[in-house]
């Protein structure tokens, strides 16, 4: 069988994580390979032959042109200069018509820009770092927005988060071409875990507490050291020497949702972690959580995240 070209392209100042941590995961994916029967035959494409990623560090690329040879695969990772690629001449008369040869398309981060001003995503459900969504949207409204997951597949167009979710998207179509066992050989070799799906959330409610708000950040802490206690609002008032009218106001107006709502989130996130990373039976995840009774659990569970949490367990339990 002959080897699935992937192309990747570049320009100046791309996110160097977006391009280097895709193309080392197809790279790994050959060296684990038989030396004469490698998967992938690999290229780094750009409109001109030479370029400039930052300041004093530039790389020598295949200059992309009409006769360019058609890829399996075309790979466009994210960057500050993804718009400036985009308005440059050549994006029209070569960058357009080079991914309509392409079998499968790949975006990481904002690399989504470039195809949806080729006009690839219209109609298409899509993703990119949460930084961009809304920008994607008011550009492309005709684009499906997938707002929280790492990556998303729809038909030969995959999108990603962008950073590392990049890693993530690789190793699902190395696991897609070659199969599990070879994609877990990559992500050990990479000392990842196999494997992310794509409708993994690019946050935590954890994360995004802590972006929110630095008055209630001690109070996040321990909570999250104390879920299997107390912790209805008298409690967390006590904690924070408020009133518990004072403390409900001040802590629904700074976070957006109330003391309670909060516990709950942060009581499922830790069960999410243990689904993934013990083998615990519900039931003791429920009562380390603060959830209480397993039928309690599986309903919030349901409830927030859309699924049991047996079956986020057979999702995202890591293999190794």
């Amino acid at each position: 069988m002959r080897p699935k070209s992937i192309q990747f392209i570049t320009y100046p100042k791309v996110s160097l994580l977006d391009l280097a941590g895709p193309l080392d995961v197809f790279m790994a994916a050959n060296r684990f390979s038989r030396p004469d029967h490698q998967p992938y035959a690999i290229s780094i494409l750009a409109l001109n032959q030479t370029t400039e990623i930052c300041s004093n560090f530039s790389v020598n690329t295949e200059t992309l042109q009409a006769e360019t040879s058609s890829p399996h695969t075309l790979v466009i990772p994210g960057g500050p200069g993804i718009h400036d690629f985009c308005k440059d001449p050549k994006f029209a008369t070569h960058f357009i018509n080079h991914t309509e040869k392409a079998k499968r398309l790949i975006s990481v981060c904002t690399g989504i820009f470039a195809l949806a001003f080729a006009g690839k995503l219209d109609g298409r459900k899509a993703t990119t770092h949460w930084s961009a969504y809304d920008e994607l949207e008011r550009l492309f409204p005709s684009i499906i927005v997938k707002r929280g997951p790492i990556f998303v597949n729809d038909e030969y167009i995959w999108t990603s988060a962008g950073v590392t979710s990049g890693i993530d998207l690789a190793l699902s179509i190395v696991e897609e071409d070659l199969g599990h066992a070879v994609a877990l050989e990559v992500a050990r070799h990479l000392v990842m875990f196999l494997k992310r799906s794509g409708d993994q959330n690019q946050f935590s409610p954890s994360l995004i507490l802590q972006s929110k708000s630095s008055q209630f950040s001690d109070l996040h802490a321990w909570i999250n050291e104390n879920l299997g206690t107390d912790l209805k609002v008298p409690v967390l008032a006590n904690f924070m020497n408020m009133s518990e009218r004072t403390f409900i106001r001040k802590y629904s107006e700074s976070m957006g949702k109330t003391p309670s709502k909060m516990v709950e989130l942060l009581r499922l996130d830790a069960a999410r972690d243990m689904l993934t990373n013990s083998n615990s039976p519900l039931k003791t995840i429920a009562q380390h959580c603060g959830l209480g009774s397993e039928s309690t659990l599986i309903r919030r569970f349901v409830k927030n995240f859309g699924i049991t949490p047996k079956e986020h367990r057979a999702r995202f339990k890591s293999t190794q």
